[in-house]
């Protein structure tokens, strides 16, 4: 065992170094952390299976690095939808444009996730990061020429350039949580990942309201979405800078057993392609994909009208709508966060998953029935009651994957997670909106309990079968065999 044990760690020396690349198969050059990377055999393959582990204090860096960057693309998001009624006047268009300036997002993705899914099995996380913070610069900076009612197109065009941002950083939390956190903390990891994208709405319903007030005056006007843009892709900048130098593949040394043996792959035994039939033909995860997607498609349609939701019952509460989903945002980051402890502590992934899930259905029925009642503050109250489960639930379901679908990779799980989410998401949007349009604010938010119901019912019928926790637990076991 000791011998086994001093051969592992010189193999370990002779690796490269975290944020070089290495030359693969065939001499192909790679970055460490893809699947090709680690095509140990033989001997190698077994010293693998009684390898280390070892937490790095800069993963935290690495996750609120991350998580930052995250927060920044999804400010970009909101910041038209939360404050349509003033662009509406601005560049005047209609209300459905405005919403597209948000929905692009999700109608992005869905084309795109594969190939970034495979650019991340192949390239590692650290060039997909990259990657999505040089296209949230770049889009910021080209809305900053947009301030003017006659460049609606460059906005949009600036926004689609932000909204291909999305498809690198949206499913990573889970895959950067497993590859650089421990076991009893892998849930925690995912969730604060999660939480970033999360602040980002946050500020993306607080600041647009704050920065660009409802003037009369076009050019007044103008000076200030120029400022808010300004700010946005100053901090886009800064954080692109950051990742370059800081964001680093994945630590030396494993932090669980089981990222340990999912290292030992040989590349010839795995295939993306594979890969992604595999999940498709493991029903409990396809379960949760539509359950996911529905209920995600329904956080994601809240979001995009709440503005129109509010104003058409309180008109001229800008503000107040802003504070709003600021309030659906920060309860749902508590909720977050709470999940992700308790997923850590008990492990009941498929229990807390249909929970939140039921009590979401919950929320969005009390949220419904008081919106009307005219009393700003128990919306205040309901929303931000929604919004605790609604949000609370993404974190879950990403874990909840990675669980019923290891040893794939947690970023292709998260991948189709997110890729049924937008999906959804547009779908809800566009019908919500004409519901809305038609028969009113009550009719559209109906619409959306109907699909939280059949998702709670989806959600209860998920086999739940931990596989990742299985494996940590055989890989304890086997090293502790050996051992004695």
């Amino acid at each position: 065992f000791l011998l086994k044990q001093n051969l592992y760690f010189t193999f370990l020396e002779n690796c490269p170094s975290p944020g070089l690349a290495s030359s693969g198969p065939h001499g192909r050059t790679l970055s460490p952390g893809s699947r090709l990377e680690v095509g140990a055999s033989g001997d190698q393959a077994e010293l693998f299976q009684i390898a280390k582990t070892k937490l790095y204090h800069r993963r935290w860096v690495m996750l609120f690095l991350f998580s930052a960057v995250s927060a920044n693309i999804a400010l970009m998001r909101l910041q038209y939808g939360i404050i349509s009624n003033i662009f509406i006047r601005f560049y005047k268009v209609d209300a459905l444009a405005i919403d597209w300036l948000s929905m692009i997002y999700l109608l992005t993705y869905v084309p795109l996730v594969l190939p970034v899914l495979w650019l991340l099995d192949n390239r590692g996380v650290r060039d997909v990061v990259l990657a999505g913070s040089a296209f949230n610069c770049i889009g910021a900076w080209i809305k900053v020429s947009s301030a003017s009612p006659d460049m609606f197109l460059v906005t949009f065009f600036g926004q689609f350039v932000c909204s291909v941002a999305t498809v690198f950083v949206l499913g990573i939390p889970s895959h950067l949580a497993s590859v650089w956190f421990g076991e009893n903390e892998v849930s925690t990891a995912c969730s604060i990942g999660v939480l970033g994208n999360q602040m980002g709405c946050a500020i993306g319903f607080l600041l647009p309201p704050i920065l660009v007030p409802n003037v009369e005056d076009m050019d007044e006007l103008a000076k200030h979405i120029k400022t808010m843009f300004y700010i946005t892709a100053g901090v886009a900048s800064f954080l692109f800078i950051l990742v370059i130098f800081v964001f680093q593949e994945r630590p030396k040394l494993p932090p669980t057993l089981a990222q340990a043996s999912a290292r030992t792959m040989p590349p010839e035994d795995y295939s993306y392609l594979a890969s992604i039939l595999r999940l498709l033909r493991n029903k409990p995860f396809v379960l949760l994909i539509v359950s996911y997607g529905l209920n995600v498609g329904c956080y994601y349609a809240v979001g995009t009208l709440l503005n129109r939701m509010i104003i058409d019952r309180y008109p001229g509460e800008e503000v107040n709508a802003g504070r709003i989903g600021l309030t659906i945002v920060v309860a749902g980051m508590v909720g977050s966060l709470i999940c992700g402890i308790w997923l850590d502590r008990t492990k009941t992934y498929k229990q807390t998953t249909l929970a939140v899930y039921v009590m979401t259905l919950v929320g969005m029925i009390v949220y419904t029935a008081t919106l009307d009642q005219g009393l700003l503050w128990v919306v205040f109250i309901t929303a931000g009651s929604l919004g605790f489960f609604m949000t609370g639930y993404l974190p879950l379901g990403f874990e909840f994957a990675a669980e019923l679908t290891y040893p794939e990779s947690e970023g292709t799980s998260s991948g189709l997670l997110n890729c049924s989410a937008q999906v959804f998401g547009i779908i809800f949007t566009i019908s919500q909106g004409k519901i809305i349009d038609k028969f009113g604010t009550l009719a559209g938010n109906i619409f959306l309990c109907v699909f939280l119901l059949i998702g709670s019912i989806m959600t209860g019928l998920i086999k739940s079968d931990l596989r990742r926790q299985n494996a940590n637990r055989q890989a304890k076991e086997e090293v502790s065999g050996e051992g004695r």
